[in-house]
């Protein structure tokens, strides 16, 4: 049976930031933790070896296939910046048709760097995700911020 490999573990989100090469890079993450912590209200936590994730949910597809994943998230990669959305939101294709600088993949948004995007974008992208997710995944076992 499959087994989903990125998974929430007790890894340091700062020591992995740490570890994200140029100065540059190290910068944007650490902005970045701000940003998603600021607007999920969770704590950071390290999914898999490189990603740095906000909350959960649970979802299952119609197909059977299920598991736990993030309400959105980031990564500082060595090329870009992925950062995780819900995929399928259609508001999340309108916001970033004024987010700035970027590229898409199926499910993640690509940035070369923070300076490169509209913070205030960023920002109502992790609120659309954490929205559409809980309309998507009523029954998701969504967990509440810390207050």
């Amino acid at each position: 049976m499959y087994e989903l490999k990125t998974k929430q573990n007790d890894n340091s989100v700062l020591e992995f930031i740490e570890s994200a090469g140029s100065k540059r890079k190290r910068e944007d993450a650490y902005r970045l933790l701000d940003v998603f912590t600021e607007e999920t209200g969770f704590p950071a936590k390290m999914w898999g070896p490189s990603m740095i994730g906000f909350g959960s949910y649970h979802y299952k597809y119609k197909t059977g296939h299920e598991g736990d994943s993030f309400l959105a998230g980031y990564s500082p990669r060595k090329a870009k910046v992925s950062l995780y959305f819900a995929p399928g939101d259609e508001e999340r294709e309108e916001l970033l048709k004024k987010f700035g600088k970027h590229t898409t993949g199926k499910a993640c948004v690509y940035i070369n760097k923070v300076d490169d995007i509209d913070e205030d974008v960023l920002r109502e992208l992790i609120h659309a995700s954490i929205t559409f997710l809980k309309k998507t995944y009523p029954d998701g076992g969504m967990n509440q911020p810390s207050s």
